[in-house]
């Protein structure tokens, strides 16, 4: 086991050069699924929420997740027995916008794309993070998209969104990734 997590750390590194490894997610050759799920886990590390976000001390970090779950268990594996500043990291699985409330990640699948004004105006005002695989999302104002380019996943980051929710990103997310939308070097 230590072996296939030192084995996934350095894929891990290579991919992103300052995530953490969560307990509990180890592969051989890590799918682009799980390599995603550890950023959905480790942006709760490079982001910082305001302070009003938790009502209570005990008040769990949400990680939300809207249309089909490509992560599966995955996700909940990386996740168990994990904490931000306290709280305790879950997932929750919203199978319609409906459902969407407290969420301090929520990542919109690919098949929900086609309502990405809605879902973002939802949340609108809220501190949720916003997060999806599609293409052109970052564009549309969700907060970070996961781009696959050569092989490899980049990040494409929506800053003016992040910041108009009230959320800072940390350089060390900002540093590789492309920064798109009104924040983004013309």
């Amino acid at each position: 086991m230590a072996v296939l997590k030192g084995a996934l750390r350095l894929v891990l590194f290579a991919v992103a050069g300052f995530m953490v490894y969560p307990r509990g997610l180890a592969a051989d050759t890590p799918t682009e699924d799980q390599v995603q799920a550890v950023f959905l886990y480790n942006f709760s590390r490079f982001v910082e929420w305001p302070a009003q976000t938790f009502a209570t001390p005990d008040d769990p970090f949400v990680i939300g997740i809207l249309g089909s779950d490509p992560f599966g268990a995955r996700l909940d594996e990386a996740v168990r027995n994990e904490q931000v500043n306290g709280h305790p990291l879950t997932v929750r699985r919203f199978h319609n916008l409906a459902e969407v409330d407290n969420c301090q990640i929520l990542f919109v699948d690919r098949s929900e794309i086609a309502r990405i004004g809605q879902i973002l105006a939802l949340l609108d005002h809220r501190s949720t993070l916003t997060v999806s695989q599609a293409d052109g999302a970052a564009q549309r104002g969700v907060m970070i998209q996961f781009a696959t380019e050569n092989s490899r996943i980049r990040l494409r980051i929506n800053v003016e969104s992040a910041r108009a929710s009230g959320l800072t990103i940390s350089s060390k997310l900002l540093r590789p990734a492309e920064i798109v939308g009104k924040g983004a070097k013309e």
